[in-house]
């Protein structure tokens, strides 16, 4: 609940601080004394946006600060604790705005967005003016005040988490179809690689090879010349080398007798002779087979052709090609099994579209039960305010097949029976302002005892009522405040005698400037405030004694 607000430099207000209790406190004043300004500032500390115009002249910044207690408020406990901001059951918001329009937000003293202030004030303070009133028009808001009657928020969870499913498994299913189209393109390349591959069938040590023998066959001629000289020099009919080393070995074979010194460089000469003789072998065994077949140099050229070609088209090495193929057929064999099948995922949006629907089905019983008990909560509430004989209705209508939403399987329609026989009409088409407001004032005095935001705020919400209507109105509040702490701006004495708590807004002008004051009023101060509500400017005893007989009986019921 809120336990206390202190303005500063706010619009006309230079300093305010107000302490609140639980129960109802009805704020009064004159017209024009700022009565809504304490809802602008505590809004201002909630989070919501404000300009440089929030600054009463004069000064560099407005500040506001409001405190909570958050004992037994477990949402706002949660989101404190979750975002790190818990400073036990007191929690305290303050905002700033400069002249220049910039805003600082903080939370327990920590600095936090504005957008993550207004998240915490949402589960704190609800607001109801008089904007509410065309706001119960919306097919939305109509659902939302319906839902939240029922305590339905679990299984709106649910329902939304199965629609998102049943999206999901339908755009899975466009998705594996896009894949699909992609999937068989790539499939049609890949075979086509893998024919190309597969018909080259060049072998893993294949290229070296094919390499080598074309270089050969292609040097054929320039090695037969080379090989016959070297075998001429070696030779040549008796006059090549070998001739000539062994006329050196003779000659020392004849002086190895003599010096024994000699015996080496002999031994070295007759390897060399052998050497060469074998060299010379070699040769003329080579040049036996040297022949290049002309059919075998063609088909050389064509498949080292081939080789190449498709090396240059996949833009690898030749002796790449084997390693290419492999991988192609890699590939193959993982798109072949890639991707569940277009039955396994119609199955799977089957499944999660029956789950919906057993999850809507919950929510519209309960929907069902709760627009019964609500239109006969809300029938008695408006028939006390002033319209006898008027029924409410909650209509269920059932969507269309194609129009599943996140929301369920039906949409709502509030509708009213002004007149007993002139059968229920939506609201738009027959309530007039004043009837409206009575029953938006019904519906929420209905739904919010049904929600868990601890302060409650309703600015002006008796617009347009009087007599024992309001008096009606100011007991309807006063039970939500048992409840609740409920705060009301309100203009009706007979709404301010129901609040458990009074605060009068008061407007102070001197030749500098104008300000705003609020003060707490006592049980005798209440008299006087009531009594001036009642009779205006000319307060009489009569009015003074009917202000303290209506305080009276309001704190007696």
């Amino acid at each position: 609940m809120l336990v206390g607000l202190r303005i500063d430099n706010f619009a006309i207000v230079e300093t305010a601080e107000l302490e609140f209790e639980t129960g109802l406190t009805a704020l009064t004043g004159e017209t024009g004394a700022g009565k809504s300004l304490v809802v602008d500032a505590l809004l201002l500390a909630l989070g919501e946006r404000a300009g440089a115009d929030a600054i009463r002249a004069g000064a560099e910044q407005a500040e506001v600060t409001a405190v909570f207690d958050v004992a037994a408020v477990p949402a706002a406990r949660a989101w404190l604790a979750d975002n790190e901001l818990d400073a036990g059951d007191e929690c305290v918001l303050r905002r700033t705005v400069r002249a220049d329009g910039r805003s600082r937000s903080f939370v327990n003293g920590r600095p936090v967005a504005a957008g993550r202030l207004r998240e915490l004030g949402q589960r704190l303070v609800d607001i109801h003016g008089q904007h509410a009133y065309q706001a119960l028009l919306r097919p939305a808001a109509q659902r939302a005040l319906l839902d939240r009657f029922a305590g339905a928020g679990p299984l709106l969870a649910e329902v939304a988490a199965a629609f998102d499913a049943w999206q999901a498994a339908g755009r899975a299913i466009e998705d594996a179809e896009r894949s699909a189209a992609g999937r068989a393109e790539r499939l049609q390349l890949l075979r086509f690689q893998a024919d190309e591959l597969a018909a080259l069938a060049l072998g893993a040590d294949e290229w070296p090879q094919l390499d080598a023998e074309l270089r050969r066959a292609g040097h054929a001629q320039a090695l037969a010349e080379g090989s016959a000289a070297a075998l001429q020099a070696l030779d040549d009919d008796g006059a090549g080398v070998h001739r000539l080393l062994a006329q050196a070995a003779g000659h020392l074979r004849r002086l190895a007798g003599f010096d024994a010194r000699l015996a080496e460089p002999l031994t070295l000469l007759d390897g060399a002779l052998a050497q060469v003789a074998e060299a010379g072998s070699a040769l003329r065994h080579y040049l036996d087979v040297l022949e290049v077949d002309p059919a075998r140099l063609q088909w050389l050229e064509q498949r080292v052709a081939a080789v190449l070609a498709l090396a240059r088209k996949h833009q690898v090495t030749p002796d790449a090609l084997p390693a290419l193929e492999a991988a192609v057929q890699a590939e193959l064999a993982a798109l072949d099994a890639a991707g569940p099948g277009r039955a396994a995922l119609e199955q799977a949006q089957r499944a999660a579209w029956q789950r919906y629907q057993a999850a809507a089905a919950q929510l519209t019983t309960a929907r069902r039960a709760a627009a019964q008990r609500l239109a006969e909560v809300v029938s008695d509430t408006i028939g006390r305010l002033g319209m006898p004989g008027a029924r409410f209705e909650a209509a269920l209508l059932a969507l269309a097949p194609g129009e599943a939403s996140a929301y369920g399987a039906e949409r709502v329609e509030f509708r009213i029976e002004a007149n007993a026989g002139d059968g229920a009409r939506p609201l738009a088409q027959v309530a007039s302002g004043g009837e409206l407001s009575r029953i938006s004032l019904a519906i929420q005095a209905a739904t919010l005892a049904q929600g868990d935001i601890p302060t409650l705020i309703f600015d002006e919400v008796d617009v347009g009522i009087g007599g024992a209507v309001a008096e009606t109105v100011g007991r309807l509040l006063r039970g939500l405040g048992a409840e609740r702490q409920v705060l009301c701006i309100t203009h009706l004495p007979q709404v301010a005698a129901q609040a458990h708590q009074h605060l009068r807004v008061s407007k102070r002008s001197d030749a500098a400037r104008t300000t705003t004051a609020v003060e707490h009023l006592p049980a005798a101060a209440r008299v006087d405030e009531l009594a001036r509500m009642l009779g205006g400017l000319n307060i009489t005893e009569r009015t003074r004694a009917h202000a303290a007989e209506m305080l009276t009986a309001a704190q007696q019921d």
